[in-house]
């Protein structure tokens, strides 16, 4: 079997614990030679050096419960804490969850025996600066953020999702790229970088910003005359399935003309762009025509 398939069995298997899914990925990673791969499977066995550094996923919005105590042994226990009642300040950090870990440590909160709900507590500088400022007489004494076990499920299934269609993609463009073999490149950086940058990075927002360094990869994957490699490569911008389907009827209608952007595919391509600019289309504007037309290029042979 290939590490490619290898991969792929590991990652659809809910059985395989996630950190050998991602240790298959380490050595996946070296066969490739792809420098951010390697960084980000490091980074998810090993935890995250710094909240700058960590993806998307891994950043969860939390609520806070605390303890309070009163005059005559008042007080009031799991009290949930608002956040408008939180200096403006701080009102990020503890209105979210940064999860630095490695991913095996929420992998072992999912399956703990406890039934109670993970906590992450506030730090104490923190409580003792806000403890006047949510029930009046009563001090905050405690506080904790809420980290629903279902949450967890849903990183961990992110991780193992995102592996899955990247190994697939590469699957798709270089069958034998796991392979170990110095002396042959199977599959070239770029194309490499496009599909870790799409399927793992995400890099739909780095396109609507315009990121020149994206559009030199951007489609490297898809194939002269493969409409589903074409297909495949703006399905991961957020193109709709009917627009994807609207585009193929427009190829197929144009196929009879002597040129390959025919009237149909020019007319495709401005319905797009209108969409960008009216927000209908999560790429912007200034990135849409540069993303639509090297990928058709690409697909005509023109590029």
């Amino acid at each position: 079997m290939s590490l490619l398939r290898d991969i792929q069995d590991a990652a659809v298997d809910g059985s395989t614990d996630i950190a050998t899914v991602l240790r298959k990925c380490k050595v996946l990673a070296t066969r490739l030679g792809n420098e951010k791969f390697s960084k980000w499977v490091d980074a998810e066995l090993s935890g995250y050096a710094s909240v700058d550094d960590l993806p998307e996923y891994r950043i969860l919005s939390v609520n806070s419960l605390g303890h309070f105590s009163g005059p005559f042994n008042s007080g009031l226990r799991n009290a949930p804490l608002p956040m408008s009642c939180v200096p403006e300040e701080f009102r990020e950090g503890v209105r979210h969850s940064y999860l630095t870990a490695p991913i095996s440590n929420y992998v072992a909160l999912i399956n703990s025996d406890g039934d109670g709900t993970p906590q992450e507590n506030w730090p104490a500088d923190l409580v003792a600066y806000c403890q006047d400022k949510f029930v009046e007489g009563m001090a905050l004494v405690s506080a904790w953020k809420l980290i629903p076990r279902n949450t967890l499920v849903g990183v961990v299934d992110t991780v193992r999702n995102r592996i899955l269609s990247f190994v697939l993609e590469i699957e798709a463009v270089a069958p034998d790229a796991g392979e170990a073999d110095p002396t042959t490149q199977r599959i070239s950086s770029d194309q490499v970088g496009h599909v870790f940058n799409t399927y793992i990075a995400g890099s739909v927002q780095n396109l609507a910003a315009g990121s020149s360094d994206f559009t030199q990869s951007a489609t490297s994957v898809v194939q002269q005359g493969d409409f589903d490699s074409l297909a495949r490569h703006l399905a991961a911008f957020d193109v709709e399935a009917g627009d994807l389907e609207d585009l193929r009827v427009a190829i197929h209608t144009d196929a009879a003309g002597s040129e390959p952007f025919g009237e149909r595919v020019r007319a495709w391509m401005a319905g797009m762009v209108g969409k960008a600019a009216s927000g209908a289309w999560a790429v912007g504007l200034g990135a849409a025509g540069t993303l639509l037309g090297q990928a058709l290029a690409r697909y005509f042979g023109l590029g």
